[in-house]
């Protein structure tokens, strides 16, 4: 069933129950005003204890007679009388009104209890009755139903008429309220058809299609940013895959006249071979971080900063002792959301990054609290101009080039940090006057004390 169906349907039918409702309302309204007038007249009379009198071809007005416990009336009349009227005269039941059709015609009747010794007026005087007696109160309504039978009919040709103009405004409707939105899906059918992610739908006014098409446009400037990434990633990689290519084809190429070459430069050769061969698994290695977006696998968790920092700066004490780079932490309990690979990930780049840039017998000083960790070093530092590209993927400062790496390292730092909610940020440590780096994590709402 296509939208534009289900939509006509929807309406259909809410004209339908509608309809219906108000025709069944009218109906049971008028019903209910017709017999509540019959029924007061007759219970007025009743009260006012009529005289008996009449007969059975009485058509108009009231007609009143008395049933006897043995089902005779008075007078005499051909008016039906059944175990309920009779249960009434008998004193064994209360008063009964009800409908009864008596030939061809319709009657309301009143059936009202008589307890024995009632005085009844006739136009023969008065007399006392000797028994339990019922006295029936009978009035004509033929027409009253004749009227709503009528009605009946009416209200039906009305049902119909309505439903037709339902249908009829149903149709309408789903053609006027779905023609924008067929607009729209020809646009983004457009959009799938052609790949053009520079395409941007004309957002129109603030109802739910302009915010569908406000929501798309993100979709595609989302999508568009994303490719330009992802094109933008595989032009950097390819350019820092051909340097270490190029050199190992080189390398490899001088190997085959090993024979020629003296022990000392086989030897600086296969350990350049070895060295390029390690830069291409770190670069292979960060691309495929890289390559796993802004999202990864594995839901947000309680950790334990402090212990995520003593993990990392135990594993680069061994590069900083090669080095003979003091490395001091000073590490705090505290209690961090994220996840654990992640986070660890990136604090080893920093570490890593500062042994790096950190001449032999300097400094390196870790510090973690309350959530935050600084990484600061005794190196160079970051120039004023470089900072705001230091967070670039393959980006390389002037000083660093000669250095092994493929500047994906703080890359890697920046989207694992956004990925976890936090910040990362770069500055001149005071006392160190190298680079500092501090990355501020959210700390876990329901934090219990740690460390007691």
């Amino acid at each position: 069933m296509t939208f534009r169906t289900r939509v006509i349907t929807a309406t259909v039918a809410a004209a339908t129950i509608a309809v219906m409702l108000a025709c069944l309302a009218s109906f049971i309204t008028t019903r209910s005003a017709l017999l509540h007038s019959v029924d007061v007249s007759l219970l007025s009379q009743a009260s006012q204890n009529t005289p008996k009198g009449g007969n059975d071809e009485t058509q108009i007005g009231a007609y009143v007679v008395l049933v006897l416990p043995s089902g005779q009336t008075v007078p005499s009349s051909a008016v039906p009388v059944d175990a309920a009227i009779r249960a009434v005269a008998k004193g064994q039941s209360d008063q009964v009104l009800r409908d009864f059709t008596f030939k061809g015609h319709t009657y309301r009747e009143l059936v009202v209890p008589l307890p024995k010794g009632t005085d009844i007026t006739s136009t023969n005087g008065v007399y006392t009755t000797k028994t339990t007696t019922a006295e029936l109160f009978i009035i004509n309504i033929t027409g009253q139903i004749t009227e709503l039978r009528n009605l009946v009919r009416t209200l039906l040709l009305v049902a119909v008429g309505g439903l037709l103009l339902a249908l009829g405004l149903g149709l309408f409707l789903a053609r006027a309220a779905l023609r924008p939105l067929e607009e729209v899906t020809n646009e983004i059918e457009t959009v799938a058809e052609t790949n053009d992610m520079a395409y941007r739908l004309v957002e129109g006014e603030a109802d739910e299609l302009g915010r569908l098409r406000r929501v798309f446009n993100r979709l595609l400037s989302t999508v568009e940013a994303s490719q330009t990434l992802q094109r933008q990633l595989v032009v950097d990689a390819s350019h820092e895959l051909r340097t270490p290519l190029t050199s190992l084809r080189t390398n490899a190429q001088v190997l085959t006249r090993a024979r020629e070459l003296n022990p000392e430069d086989l030897s600086q050769l296969t350990g350049d071979m070895v060295t390029q061969v390690d830069e291409l698994a770190a670069l292979v290695a960060d691309l495929g971080e890289l390559a796993r977006g802004e999202r990864s696998e594995g839901a947000i968790e309680s950790l334990r900063l402090d212990e995520c920092v003593d993990e990392c700066v135990d594993t680069a004490r061994t590069y900083a002792r090669i080095k003979d780079i003091a490395l001091e932490a000073h590490v705090q309990p505290s209690t961090v959301l994220g996840r654990h690979d992640r986070l660890v990930r990136a604090i080893s780049n920093l570490l890593t990054n500062a042994v790096k840039f950190t001449p032999s017998g300097g400094q390196i000083v870790v510090a973690s609290s309350k959530g935050a960790i600084s990484v600061s070093d005794s190196g160079p530092g970051i120039n004023d101009q470089d900072l705001p590209f230091v967070f670039d993927r393959f980006w390389r400062s002037p000083t660093a080039r000669a250095l092994p790496g493929s500047g994906l390292g703080l890359s890697i730092v920046a989207q694992v940090v956004a990925e976890l909610q936090g910040t990362v940020e770069v500055d001149r440590d005071p006392v160190l006057k190298g680079a500092r780096f501090t990355i501020t994590m959210p700390i876990a709402p329901t934090e219990a004390p740690v460390g007691l």
